[in-house]
């Protein structure tokens, strides 16, 4: 609300002039928030005397680590001693003036700092705030800790990964924690819009294991339709066949054939269209039980040419394959630097940080670095003078945070 209007030459962004209040640390929360901030709200991340403990969390350069600064451009950081008298009377003042706040701490937690739904309503009338835990808000695993890995274990995401051979997988990135923040940066942007009908606040909550498990896609529905429980295939599509890896004559290329249309189309690309009457693959439910046969032939094929040569014949014959890259061959590959998802991004007594750009692109309002990450408090005098404290207040509170931490 006390956000500074978008200059004149610059197209205004989807949610300038939002004030988001970030009670947030890790990653779902901020995961949530850079969304926010991505899109244009003014984001003022609260931050403990110790600070945020990814900053201190992978690798960076010149005191900062890159894996903070990735989740957390766009944002402006205050430090508050929230154990503190002074820190929750600051924090309160802030609210006030805030459209949203965020918190990813344990149900009732906000409760106990006198920051209940009704308390959040007085100081900001029509107020959103969105929570994200573990469990869920309710029931009997509510008070649990959780993290990404007991997520993934216990909303069945695990249980799908691998094969019979490696049993349950994790995915190596912490999904459960990128799905929830995203969720809840939906949440939240659709509780705005009706807001903006109703004038009317809303609590917003999303959880861990809510997440994945809405993310269970023709495994669930299979489960729920047939009570089976589904195999874990590793690469190979629970669903069709052929679709995986398969070996070209200098290593593994993806195919990915949805649908008959498509499996004709690899077919006659291999010079294979002769198994379309092979009374073992003439339905893809029949190629399923027959994945290992099907795969053998199209491998055989593969094998007298190298995956660049079949990448370009099958994509122009209309079949979807790739390469598996590593990080190193996905972030120099061309149409990741066409779409601009690898940036440079200037942070002053830094250097310059790279890091993953926007996966949402607008046509009138681009999303933009307008902030890099925040030095642990770097704003918290200039939020604090537009909260109306004077020179001598800032320093007796920040003396007061000093003794306390």
């Amino acid at each position: 609300m006390l956000s500074s209007p978008a200059p004149a030459n610059r197209p205004r962004q989807q949610l300038e002039g939002i004030r988001v209040v970030d009670l947030t640390r890790i990653l779902a929360g901020p995961f949530c928030t850079l969304h926010l901030a991505d899109l244009g709200a003014e984001v003022i991340k609260i931050e403990p005397p110790e600070g945020d403990p990814i900053r201190a969390q992978g690798h960076g350069h010149a005191g900062l680590s890159w894996y903070f600064a990735a989740f957390n451009r766009n944002k402006r950081s205050v430090r508050l001693d929230l154990r503190s008298p002074g820190g929750m009377a600051a924090l309160r003042k802030l609210i006030a003036t805030a459209d949203v706040v965020v918190d990813n701490f344990r149900p009732d937690v906000m409760e106990h700092m006198g920051l209940d739904w009704t308390t959040l309503q007085t100081l900001s009338p029509g107020l959103i705030h969105t929570s994200i835990n573990g469990f869920g808000e309710t029931g009997p695993y509510a008070q649990r800790p959780s993290f990404d890995f007991i997520a993934q274990a216990m909303s069945g995401f695990m249980s799908l990964n691998g094969n019979a051979q490696t049993g349950p997988l994790r995915t190596g990135v912490p999904i459960s924690d990128l799905v929830a923040g995203t969720y809840a940066a939906l949440g939240t942007v659709a509780a705005l819009v009706r807001r903006g009908q109703t004038g009317e606040g809303e609590r917003v909550s999303t959880s861990l294991v809510d997440g994945l498990m809405s993310m269970g896609a023709f495994f669930a529905s299979n489960f729920l339709a047939t009570g089976e429980l589904p195999q874990a295939n590793g690469n190979d599509h629970g669903l069709v066949a052929p679709y995986g890896l398969f070996s070209a004559a200098d290593g593994e290329i993806a195919i990915a054939p949805s649908n008959d249309g498509v499996y004709f189309k690899l077919l006659k690309a291999l010079n294979l269209s002769h198994l379309k009457d092979d009374a073992r693959f003439a339905s893809n439910a029949l190629r399923v039980q027959h994945r290992a046969e099907i795969n053998a032939q199209i491998n055989d094929a593969l094998r007298s040419h190298s995956r660049a040569h079949w990448i370009d014949v099958l994509n122009a014959a209309g079949v979807p394959a790739g390469t598996v890259q590593t990080l190193a061959g996905a972030y120099a590959d061309p149409q990741v630097h066409h779409q601009q998802m690898v940036m440079d991004v200037e942070h002053p007594g830094h250097g310059t940080v790279k890091m993953l750009g926007f996966p949402i692109k607008f046509t009138q309002s681009p999303c933009e670095v307008r902030l890099p990450a925040p030095d642990l408090g770097a704003d918290t005098q200039a939020v604090l003078r537009e909260l109306g404290y004077d020179d001598e207040q800032i320093r007796q509170l920040n003396t007061s945070q000093e003794t306390t931490s």
